[in-house]
């Protein structure tokens, strides 16, 4: 027989799914609206070019749920993308360096960036804030050191994976760029619903203190999240130089505001504790969409794609608070 406390329960669960929901929702009603009033939006591939223009952001807001999940925040991911760009270009433009081994280079010094700040926001007790903007200016001043022109990639591995088409049923087609993309958001969302590190790291976000009462390992889990943001992050900067084929320095200002306007939109909590990675990749899909809408227009600036994020952010945290309320 369901008891009080029973349905009590139930609620409170159905509750979670309100923020990925109200993205899901907000998501289709925005492909309505542009296949109502645009002929070509309702091509499949126009949905296929949201996810190849965005494959890199997609990778990046990966590490970015792990990181607020924790109840934390990298603010160095949009510089991190830029470096590895940057170095990757450098070292075979001018080193001559072979393209695989320019990635596993480029995606260890991401690891142990993030490895770095995880340690010492744990062990120092820093906020991630303070320590994960200094190493936005690190990574971005060592972008600027390296040099402040754009560096063309012509290297054949680059060149073959940022031009070799993924063909789809129906001649529709993607990028090897999504496909990795793919790749990593489902590694990424078994790691998390599936293994003692995922549980550890919701129950992190929810009390730190509680979770090391329990004797989780909180020290380990939160270096390893950092560790996985700043990884994605320099998997984010291969696909973005595989995207524009370039290495520069101002690439990715402001990419850590978009992924975690991804995250959050995507219904994971600033607070940490609760989402799902599904949502981030809904999340990505409606910054994707706002743009896709303002392209297919013409009349607006572009600028129009920043208010629109600036607004549904403001409103998905207001949304979160009333569900946190309710729940209270």
């Amino acid at each position: 027989m369901t008891t009080l406390a029973d349905l009590g329960k139930i609620t409170a669960a159905r509750r979670k799914y309100v923020p990925i929901l109200a993205t899901a929702v907000l998501l289709i009603g925005m492909y309505v609206f542009g296949a109502t009033q645009y002929e070509a939006f309702g091509d499949g591939q126009v949905v296929l070019n949201i996810l190849i223009d965005n494959a890199f952001l997609l990778v990046v807001a990966v590490g970015m749920t792990f990181v607020i999940l924790t109840g934390g925040i990298d603010l160095s991911v949009g510089a991190v993308v830029a470096l590895s760009t940057l170095v990757s270009a450098t070292l075979m433009e001018k080193q001559g360096w072979p393209g695989p081994a320019v990635i596993a280079l480029v995606l260890v010094m991401g690891a142990l960036l993030g490895m770095g700040m995880g340690a010492v926001i744990h062990f120092f007790e820093l906020q991630p804030f303070i320590v994960t903007l200094a190493g936005m200016f690190l990574a971005r001043g060592l972008s600027y050191t390296i040099s402040t022109d754009s560096i063309s990639i012509t290297n054949g591995f680059f060149t073959t994976m940022a031009q070799t088409p993924v063909m789809l049923p129906g001649e529709l087609r993607v990028s090897i760029s999504v496909v990795i993309a793919l790749v990593i958001v489902a590694i990424a969302a078994y790691v998390l619903h599936y293994t003692r590190t995922g549980r550890t790291v919701y129950a992190i976000g929810g009390s730190e203190q509680s979770a090391m009462l329990m004797g989780l390992p909180v020290a380990r889990t939160k270096i390893a999240v950092y560790t996985i943001s700043g990884l994605c992050s320099a998997l984010g900067g291969v696909l973005l130089a595989f995207y524009t084929l370039s290495g520069n320095a101002l690439h990715a200002v402001g990419m850590e505001l978009d992924a975690i306007a991804a995250v959050v939109i995507g219904g994971t909590i600033l607070t940490g504790g609760a989402g799902y990675l599904f949502g981030t990749v809904l999340g990505v899909l409606v910054l994707g969409i706002i743009q896709t809408l303002i392209t297919f227009d013409g009349t607006l600036s572009s600028w129009w794609t920043k208010i629109v994020i600036g607004a549904l952010l403001f409103v998905f945290i207001v949304l979160q608070r009333l569900v946190a309320r309710r729940a209270q």
